[in-house]
């Protein structure tokens, strides 16, 4: 898929949420699309990469592996990931089975 083409898709897709906070927070437009596009970026960091990077820094601060490991464990119920790719026959099967 064509990165350019996702963000921009994301872009506008999300352009509901950037004009929300721009009215109930005080943010300007930019800093509101700004906003959305860091939480965005912070969310799309796939499973594998956030155990990665977390036992990278849970072990820079001194963790053993069994704790690190537990810790990561408990973390990742409470983030969201990307939903898979679908194609458009997964798409049908899951509509009608």
């Amino acid at each position: 898929m064509d990165v350019a083409r996702v963000e921009h898709d994301d872009r506008v897709e999300h352009d509901d949420l950037v004009r929300y906070l721009a009215a109930s927070c005080p943010l300007s437009h930019a800093e509101a699309a700004r906003v959305v596009a860091d939480v965005l970026g912070y969310f799309s960091e796939p499973p594998e990469e956030y155990v990665r990077r977390r036992h990278r820094e849970l072990k820079a601060g001194g963790l053993t592996n069994d704790v690190a490991f537990r810790r990561i464990a408990a973390e990742i119920p409470h983030r969201r990931y990307a939903s898979p790719e679908f194609s458009l026959r997964q798409l049908r099967r899951i509509v009608y089975g």
